[in-house]
């Protein structure tokens, strides 16, 4: 058999490999020099007055965030069902209640037309997804976040570098973007995130809780030269630093972010080309001058396909190639399924948009003759 072509591949280069090795030599492994340093760049990134905070995961920035905006039990945090089940487990740490609303069927996205409907007084934020690295329509949002007094967190755990109106994710209006630095994310540090934000009661607090609910940051302790070794727990948080090892991967990642981008829309616009007369419908692509990270390509099979999903991606990884689902709705699973009586049929876009969609492997190392075997692939198995 050809060897198997994944569906997701980071792109590590040199660079990263000899900023780890400095870090291991330097004795710093946990938070230090490169983490705040990544914290810098990642500012400078994004331009203006935006604060930078490292952590560990996305979904520890979601947590962090959620609690710095003071959500607190039996409150309710508008989302979206069409995620991964991060998004709301971390409404359930604070033993708050997601209330889901259904997607755009085109974009995947939460549709901005069905929020209103969904808010009630106990109603404290809205937490909306970037699926797949394409750009919430955040005006709408934000203006129905303005007028009910809402607070607005982006999880753009797949959009980096994403734009909405011109603007990068992360600049926007809302209160906290958060970032996801897994694996097969745009950048990659093996497990990590980012979360950003203009306020800076809400920086202090992120950053306090970040690591146990210390009163002061344990690298400033640490490299002081004077004694430093007081300090005070002022509230009961938690474990959600990133190492320095992670930052010096994500120090040079972020450096190729731009030219990442440009590759993964290269092969999204191939895959657009090839894949145009096939019984399926092909992702949508950003608005005029807008960027979409292309985190993924998922297509959506059609009636005229005559195959099921499941049977397409089995039939895809008998050719030695790797496909997945994004996403499994929330509401199907037992937990959320049962928790909160959710039937199928509640979020009728989000789950039409399960049963067909199929996410094709995109990653920036990708050969012409890797993205050429994906389309033939597809076509001899779409062709029949």
């Amino acid at each position: 058999m050809t060897n198997f072509l994944p569906f997701a591949l980071p792109e590590i280069g040199q660079e990263e490999i000899d900023e780890v090795v400095d870090s291991l030599r330097s004795g710093w492994l946990t938070t230090g020099p490169k983490t705040k340093r990544f914290e810098q760049d990642f500012t400078e990134f994004l331009g203006g007055d935006i604060e930078s905070i490292s952590i560990n995961s996305a979904t520890s920035g979601l947590h962090l965030a959620l609690e710095a905006l003071g959500i607190s039990p039996g409150d309710e945090v508008i989302t979206t069902p069409y995620t991964f089940t991060a998004t709301g487990e971390v409404v359930r740490y604070l033993s708050s209640n997601p209330i889901f609303v259904d997607i755009d069927p085109t974009t995947f996205n939460i549709d901005p037309a069905k929020i209103e409907a969904a808010i009630t007084p106990r109603t404290k934020a809205i937490l909306i997804v970037h699926f797949g690295g394409l750009a919430c329509e955040m005006e709408p949002i934000l203006k129905i976040a303005q007028k009910h007094g809402l607070k607005v967190v982006e999880d753009a755990a797949h959009a980096i570098p994403t734009t909405y109106q011109g603007k990068l994710v992360g600049t926007l209006d809302s209160d906290v973007t958060v970032y996801s630095f897994y694996a097969t994310k745009p950048i990659a540090t093996g497990e990590g995130g980012m979360l950003v934000t203009r306020n800076p009661e809400i920086a202090k607090r992120c950053r306090i809780m970040r690591l146990h609910g210390i009163s002061r940051d344990a690298f400033d302790r640490y490299t002081s030269t004077k004694p430093a070794w007081y300090y005070e727990i002022i509230a009961p948080g938690f474990k959600y630093n990133m190492t320095d090892l992670a930052a010096s991967l994500g120090i040079h990642q972020l450096k190729k972010a731009w030219t990442f981008q440009q590759k993964r829309a290269e092969i999204a616009k191939r895959y657009d080309t090839e894949l145009a007369n096939l019984p399926l419908l092909l992702p949508p692509t950003p608005k005029d001058g807008d960027v979409h990270s292309w985190h993924l390509y998922v297509i959506r099979l059609v009636d005229l396909a005559k195959i099921s999903r499941e049977a397409f991606i089995e039939q895809m990884a008998a050719r030695g190639i790797g496909c997945s689902v994004h996403f499994i709705p929330l509401h199907l699973h037992p937990y959320w399924r049962d928790t909160y009586y959710l039937k199928p049929r509640d979020f009728p876009c989000a789950l039409s948009a399960y049963e067909r969609a199929v996410s094709l492997p995109i990653y920036t190392k990708m050969t012409e003759a890797d993205q050429e075997r994906v389309i033939n692939a597809v076509k001899e198995i779409l062709s029949v």
